[in-house]
């Protein structure tokens, strides 16, 4: 049975990888979806930002087919798995269901991303392109995505104006990033993820939408220092 857990990573991760190709219909949330139709909303990032998705594929599969070949009986790498086949069987209907529900779709990234944030923090020192790096950038994507659909809900439900939304989300989302990338100083690839994000976030609202642009570079400057101070304490010790 040792063998169960990781053949459940492969399994979840390949269909985790081919529910794109089962909901084409899906290009985000829709103004329509929601009760005040969020057009152009500024927590948006710009699309280009999205392609990420290609990279995480192919590495958590990359990730999955090494650990099951090479790491089947490494309690290092098992110590991560069920959070991760969690978080990736939970994203397999993700597409589907944020056609019909942003609020449920909400309610279930949530969910995925606190189940990779725990396999990210379970992660091995051993093999770390192959264990860590994978989990921390699909957590670090998460986080930003996450926090996206709760600014959408937020202006979408007309809880707030769409770039106080926007302000709001970015905001909890910077105390939230920089906290975990504090607490897990060995994997940096989780807070260049959300960089990754944020500068998506400014190339999508520029000047028109200086608020939300000036709290995203303020965003990606405290996930650099708390970066920056990682790797001091690192060279310190």
């Amino acid at each position: 049975m040792a063998i169960l857990k990781p053949v459940l990573v492969l399994v979840s991760g390949l269909a985790f990888a081919a529910s794109p190709y089962f909901t084409p219909d899906f290009g985000g949330y829709q103004p329509q979806d929601f009760p005040v139709p969020q057009i152009d909303p500024p927590v948006q990032p710009a699309g280009y930002a999205f392609g990420i998705w290609g990279l995480i594929y192919l590495w958590l599969l990359v990730n999955a087919a090494f650990g099951l070949f090479q790491r089947p009986d490494s309690p290092a790498w098992e110590a991560y798995r069920w959070p991760l086949i969690v978080s990736m069987t939970l994203g397999v209907p993700w597409l589907a269901l944020a056609l019909y529900s942003p609020v449920w779709a909400t309610v279930l990234i949530w969910a995925m991303l606190i189940a990779a944030l725990i396999a990210m923090f379970r992660t091995p020192t051993t093999d770390r392109w192959l264990a860590q790096t994978p989990i921390a950038i699909y957590a670090g994507w998460l986080t930003a995505a996450s926090f996206v659909s709760l600014g959408l809900i937020l202006g979408g439900w007309g809880w707030a104006a769409s770039s106080n939304a926007a302000l709001l989300a970015f905001f909890l989302a910077t105390v939230f990033a920089a906290a975990v990338q504090w607490y897990l100083p060995r994997a940096p690839e989780y807070g260049l993820t959300v960089i990754w994000a944020l500068v998506a976030v400014i190339v999508r609202n520029g000047a028109e939408g200086i608020d939300v642009s000036l709290l995203a570079a303020f965003a990606i400057a405290v996930v650099l220092a708390v970066l920056w101070r990682n790797v001091r304490q690192t060279h310190a010790v």
